[in-house]
């Protein structure tokens, strides 16, 4: 299986948590091949809202979530 990496966002309720608002609501940034392409989606997305405390985005592993008896390597 290929690596796959969500990078999703939102306005949480507290920004010690990843409790979100309202989940229909959460930005789905989108899907990605790689952490390195994650990451730069990850960083942009963030950006926008780097002024707001309680907006949040997140890199999800999909693949260790799909398969976790792989090995993270």
């Amino acid at each position: 299986m290929s690596k796959m990496h969500l990078v999703m966002g939102g306005r949480v309720t507290d920004p010690q948590t990843l409790e979100f608002h309202d989940l229909s609501k959460v930005d789905l940034v989108g899907v990605f091949p790689d952490y390195a392409s994650a990451e730069k989606a990850w960083r942009s997305a963030a950006q926008r809202t780097v002024d707001d405390a309680e907006m949040r985005y997140v890199i999800v592993h999909l693949h260790r979530l799909l398969e976790p008896e792989l090995p993270s390597a």
